[in-house]
């Protein structure tokens, strides 16, 4: 899609169109002066991102004479954090100092609808840090109520987690639980997992992130957990530098499952330790997640794993 959106205008030229890999020292310039950091490789990924996934991924621009002064980032998810029909997903939204009051950021999350709405999302969500109360007001002005969603996190070092479900300090659990590297022929046995837990068929979700871990693997990692080499587990997670605003390395984990004949057998705990071995590797900082409010199975094993809720509010739009 690059067709020019053309919006209704006062005395300026205003328009919303698609933003291209062209825009992004622009975009991180805005950005810079609002945050006081650079986020430059985030933008860098999305923009291209966009180009290669124009289904999954959102990038629109705000024009004012000529000059991109705005911009909102919003990928479409379909399936992560057990949810069950597509939502976009609101990264980033900025204007610059310059055209403050102009309208912008309103026209670009208006067109933001438009295109969520085109591609089935039935939701808008996005995080904002609590203590913001300016950008707490404008979602609030848009509409947007808290979600029925909490948001968890803990720091990537492999040792705070604590309970029944935990490790006893020893690595004796890659003998007894080995965890390895996603592969394409994994795909149908994880589908069947999921299946198993949660009585949909996911087939197309599965399909995409086995694709994204195989193509993007420094960015999207997954893995499977075995038991005399029958698969029984697998966990996915992302590492996105600069999701809704933040400067710290942060990966997301979205997928997690559990055959349901392993379950209480430390197959979570063991893919849950791997996956923090290796995003330390990556020198990431802490690892987020999203939990339905009563989930409160998930919520009791994501404790023992050392998971808290965050300082970041979880906010909706229905669509």
């Amino acid at each position: 899609m690059s067709e020019v959106i053309e919006k209704p205008s006062d005395a300026r030229s205003k328009t919303i169109r698609v933003l291209t890999p062209a825009d992004l020292d622009r975009i991180t310039q805005i950005d810079r002066a609002i945050i006081g950091q650079s986020r430059r490789g985030f933008f860098e990924n999305r923009l291209q991102a966009s180009v290669r996934d124009a289904q999954g991924f959102i990038s629109l621009g705000y024009i004012e004479n000529g000059v991109l002064e705005g911009f909102v980032l919003a990928q479409i998810l379909d399936g992560e954090f057990g949810g069950s029909a597509p939502v976009a997903v609101l990264d980033a939204v900025a204007t610059s100092e310059t055209v403050r009051g102009h309208g912008g950021a309103r026209a670009l999350l208006d067109e933001l609808k438009a295109h969520a709405r085109a591609q089935g999302a039935t939701e808008i969500r996005t995080q904002a840090p609590w203590t913001d109360r300016r950008l707490a007001h404008f979602f609030a002005a848009a509409g947007f109520v808290l979600g029925h969603r909490l948001v968890l996190e803990r720091d990537a070092e492999t040792d705070r987690p604590d309970g029944d479900d935990a490790w006893d300090g020893d690595d004796s659990w890659r003998d007894e639980i080995p965890v390895r590297s996603l592969v394409r022929d994994d795909l149908a046995t994880i589908i069947g997992i999921d299946r198993r837990v949660t009585g949909r068929d996911r087939t197309r979700y599965y399909e995409r992130m086995v694709r994204e871990s195989l193509r993007d693997s420094g960015v999207r990692m997954s893995m499977i957990a075995e038991s005399d080499g029958v698969q029984v587990g697998f966990i996915m997670a992302r590492v996105d530098y600069g999701e809704f605003g933040e400067t710290a390395t942060e990966a997301v984990m979205d997928t997690l499952g559990v055959h349901p004949d392993f379950a209480g057998k430390r197959t979570g705990s063991a893919l849950m330790k791997q996956l923090l071995a290796n995003l330390q590797v990556l020198r990431v900082e802490r690892v987020r997640t999203e939990v339905k409010w009563d989930e409160f199975e998930l919520l009791g094993f994501l404790r023992r794993q050392g998971f808290r809720p965050s300082q970041r509010l979880s906010l909706t739009l229905a669509l």
